[in-house]
């Protein structure tokens, strides 16, 4: 069922309210999960008289400021669909003793099964990816065309990037060339292509020339123009902005954002004008994005493990997996499935042509940004930069100011969330 934000409270305290072989699960969508999710729910009910799956449908913004606060609480839904992969760990239900065959979990979950848990020794059962997603760029190719501007190579840097976007806003009259969603985990990748290391020799947090050379890159696009100043500079504190807004409206040639935009661009687009996923622009280290994804996790608050042990089998087998992966057109977290391949059948020509330039940009992760997503505290860097960036984009302190108090942020987010 679709809940409208005014009634958000009601749906959360519902959420905390289950009942006994009921199950609450809260969902967001960025195209048509929740709705593929709802179908099978139904077929899963009439497969298990007396139990009641329901979903609830919420913003992304609900998931990712409400629910941390509802469950610290100690209430909540029986399962969640969550991206805080590891920061929501601790609220996990192990449900590794109630599914059918944990090995067939491992076997075609195992490589992304430690990102959802509580620590490197743990052997649980949380949850599973309900898909692989990648930070990536999309380009309006029309308006290069338009300008007669030829896309930059496959390995081609940001910026030759930039330089061919400032052309094509020039030639066009767009305000910008470029942006990128306001996100520490979209900055993430062009840092790390610029040499980030992000975590030390010791696992820790570290703000190191890679990421510092990226922080003057991004700024100093904005001030010169090259960069949608209205994207970072639009809002304040840590607070999240896409850019694929911009994109649709036609007001920027490039926009770094992820693979879960393919479907909103084939809806919104339209015939407006032709696009195109591209590779990840390249630094002198990597030509990498990140990946990640939304989990569906089972959580401590549920009063029926059973229940929510049975429908995490039900939606990760291998069927019902494929028909999730096709219809909302997605890269396949399930190993298996990955193997064999997926049929997406109805997707447009535009959609299937992305979705193989991210799933084959897969290969060109780094390292580090593998380690990235899995640590657990990888908010306490995302969040400030977020907010340090920005201060030095409009100005309110230089680039030095921001790094330093960024990292005296990241520093002091570590502390708490360890205490």
């Amino acid at each position: 069922m679709k809940i409208k934000p005014f009634l958000l409270t009601t749906a959360l305290a519902a959420a905390s309210l289950a009942q006994a072989g009921e199950i609450r699960v809260m969902c967001y969508q960025d195209g048509v999960e929740c709705d593929v999710t709802a179908e099978q729910a139904k077929r899963f009910e009439a497969a298990n008289p007396g139990t009641k799956v329901v979903i609830d449908t919420v913003p992304y913004k609900t998931i990712n400021e409400q629910l941390p606060i509802q469950l610290a609480a100690g209430q909540g839904p029986d399962i969640a669909r969550v991206t805080d992969l590891g920061g929501l760990s601790k609220y996990y239900l192990d449900i590794s003793k109630l599914v059918k065959d944990s090995k067939q979990w491992d076997a075609n979950f195992g490589a992304t099964q430690p990102w959802l848990r509580p620590s490197s020794a743990d052997k649980g059962i949380y949850g599973f990816m309900s898909q692989l997603t990648m930070t990536g760029p999309y380009v309006n190719k029309t308006l290069f065309e338009q300008a007669k501007v030829a896309l930059p190579g496959p390995k081609a840097t940001w910026d030759e990037w930039v330089a061919a976007t400032n052309q094509v806003a020039k030639a066009t009259q767009l305000k910008a060339g470029m942006a990128w969603d306001r996100s520490g985990h979209r900055f993430a990748g062009p840092a790390i292509s610029y040499g980030a290391k992000i975590l030390d020799a010791q696992g820790n947090l570290t703000l190191d020339a890679g990421y510092k050379t990226a922080i003057n890159k991004f700024v100093a696009w904005h001030k010169d123009g090259s960069m949608l100043k209205d994207v970072w500079g639009g809002s304040g504190g840590s607070t999240y902005a896409d850019s694929v807004g911009e994109f649709v409206n036609g007001r920027v040639a490039m926009v770094l954002s992820g693979s879960w935009q393919i479907n909103r661009l084939q809806k919104d687009v339209g015939n407006k004008f032709d696009w195109v996923a591209v590779p990840n622009p390249c630094g002198p280290a990597a030509c990498s994005g990140i990946p990640g994804g939304a989990a569906w996790v089972a959580l401590k608050t549920s009063k029926s493990p059973k229940e929510v042990a049975a429908f995490m089998d039900f939606i990760s087998n291998e069927a019902n997996y494929g028909e999730f992966t096709s219809k909302t057109k997605n890269i396949p977290a399930h190993q298996g499935l990955a193997k064999k391949g997926v049929s997406y059948a109805d997707a447009a020509p535009a959609q299937r042509a992305a979705l193989g330039v991210f799933g084959s940009g897969v290969a060109n992760l780094a390292t580090e940004a593998f380690l990235f997503q899995g640590y657990k505290f990888n908010r306490a860097i995302m969040l400030p930069t977020v907010t340090r960036v920005t201060q030095a984009i409009v100005g309110e302190s230089s680039i030095d100011e921001a790094i330093n108090k960024l990292n005296a942020d990241m520093l002091d987010a570590v502390k708490q969330a360890t205490k």
